[in-house]
């Protein structure tokens, strides 16, 4: 039962539980049974905790740079992350005047400013009654929101707050809403907008995943993070990244946790076809009554564990499994803000680039498709102007990442050329952007992975994000939960229900399925 801690006196394992992986869904797995009085163990092949949570100064000494995610909307509205209290532990979150920006060629910028009301102006500016289209959509959302956000993260299925959200689906919009929600993201947009600026804002944050505008759940992944940044902003943790995992590593040090960092983990030990253990490269074993993974499943299964000790259904079921696409990724540190050649009526700190919706869904069609646009959609992240203590005042410290199709050769010669029309971009939005550029450095697949392990090929969703690899079908047909088919062992990595994103659902999930089983 939670709160129970094993008797030494009955059992030889060194600890209750060890978690692979100091992500945030493996440091959220430990604090949840650190809070239970369990003796956890957290093992990190990197020298510093955090996955792809994680900051440092080694682009510019004076510039602090986030290594991978940097807004966390997720995280803010998650009931697993607020359940941990990590403002009591460090962190303190800022947030530009404006969530998201999308400038266009044109000189026009779709806004999505904290205040909805300020949102709804601007968008009524540019077509007369997406005002009013934005603040009915708000307004559904305040509804029925965190209702849906509860069932998301519940371990499947997530029957209190399906319940929940069925009582409140009427007073939200009822059967029209449950269409919107099941639409494909670019329907959506045309259905509820009339302007081009409130279409981009709704398809540009569906593009945050890897699911094409035309297919369905693009609807409903573009609609809740666009309605994260009206009710909760795209916050960013104040000094880097890196702060939100320091507070998951001080919390679990307060409970009694230990976290070893370069200590990869060569394999799970099973015995009698239970988990009782993990053994590290350097052939030291450490014995657990539990083991939680916080391993992208690919590397978990056929990986750590051998495809001949896996259930059949898992086995089977990888065959299918599909990596989320790859990243390319570069930062700059700018002596001086972006000099957009129209400056925004509000500075925002998400930044979408694509000319127009016709680019930007045929930039992300392609890339579903296997191909690499030419002109790609791109997020990008002003981080001093969210956070203005991560560069010296009157700089920016600046990212831009977009995704390409897994399996490419990119070699760091093929990145930095990528980089270079990815900077072009920037370049023809905002003239003099090359002037302002004190440093850069790219990031491509094959140094993402080489940074964390999880991201196979440079993908940082744990594995694809469209229908057929959600719900009962992650990582594999049937699961859909924590439980691998091995006992003790449990899978707590965004290849785990419901994915990628830094929300610690899987952390959570896995940790609660591990408290379950031992009762």
């Amino acid at each position: 039962m939670a709160g129970h801690r094993w008797r030494r006196a009955t059992s030889t394992a060194a600890y209750d539980a060890v978690v692979i992986g100091a992500g945030p869904n493996g440091l959220v797995a430990a604090n949840r049974l650190a809070d239970a009085g369990w003796s956890v163990l957290v093992c990190e092949a990197q020298p510093d905790p955090g996955g792809a949570v994680r900051s440092a100064r080694d682009v510019h000494p004076d510039f602090v740079h986030d290594t991978f995610s940097a807004f966390y909307p997720l995280a803010v509205a998650s009931p697993v992350v607020r359940s941990l209290r990590l403002e009591e532990h460090g962190v303190v979150w800022r947030r530009p005047p404006a969530s998201v920006g999308h400038p266009l060629p044109d000189g026009r910028w779709a806004l999505l400013h904290r205040d909805r009301e300020v949102t709804a102006a601007l968008l009524d500016d540019d077509h007369p009654g997406d005002g009013e289209a934005w603040l009915r959509l708000t307004a559904q959302w305040d509804v029925i929101g965190e209702t849906f956000i509860d069932a998301l993260y519940s371990p499947l299925p997530p029957v209190r707050p399906a319940m929940a959200g069925l009582y409140r689906l009427p007073a939200a919009g009822g059967r029209a809403l449950l269409r919107d929600l099941l639409s494909p993201a670019l329907l959506l947009a045309h259905r509820r907008f009339g302007g081009d600026l409130a279409r981009l804002l709704l398809l540009g944050n569906a593009g945050h995943g890897d699911i094409p505008l035309t297919a369905a759940g693009s609807g409903l992944f573009g609609l809740m993070m666009t309605m994260l940044a009206q009710t909760v902003g795209f916050p960013a943790p104040e000094g880097g990244a890196g702060s939100l995992t320091a507070a998951l590593v001080r919390r679990l040090a307060a409970r009694g946790g230990e976290l070893r960092c370069s200590s990869p983990v060569a394999a799970v030990e099973i015995v009698g076809g239970r988990a009782v253990g993990v053994r590290l490269q350097g052939g030291e074993l450490i014995t657990a009554r539990h083991v939680l993974a916080d391993v992208v499943a690919p590397k978990l299964y056929g990986g750590l564990v051998p495809a001949d000790r896996l259930p059949g259904r898992v086995r089977w079921g990888m065959r299918r499994f599909r990596m989320d696409p790859a990243t390319i990724k570069v930062d700059w540190a700018l002596s001086g803000p972006v000099p957009w050649a129209s400056a925004p009526a509000y500075p925002a700190g998400t930044i979408h680039l694509a000319d127009s919706v016709a680019q930007l869904r045929g930039s992300l069609a392609e890339v579903a498709g296997g191909g690499v646009p030419d002109r790609p959609f791109l997020l990008a992240g002003q981080m001093t102007t969210a956070d203005p203590t991560r560069s010296p005042a009157g700089t920016e410290s600046l990212w831009a990442y977009t995704h390409v199709p897994q399996g490419g050769r990119w070699e760091l010669d093929a990145c930095e050329r990528y980089a270079d029309a990815v900077q072009a971009r920037f370049e023809a939005l905002a003239p003099g952007f090359g002037e302002r550029i004190l440093a850069r450095r790219v990031l491509g697949p094959q140094e993402l992975e080489a940074r964390d392990a999880n991201l196979i090929g440079g993908a940082v969703g744990g594995g694809a994000g469209t229908l057929d690899h959600q719900l009962v079908m992650r990582p594999v047909p049937g699961l859909g939960r924590a439980e691998t088919g091995i006992p003790g062992l449990y899978l707590a990595s965004a290849s785990a229900h419901p994915g990628g994103g830094v929300h610690g659902a899987p952390g959570m999930n896995a940790a609660r399925a591990a408290l379950l089983h031992n009762r």
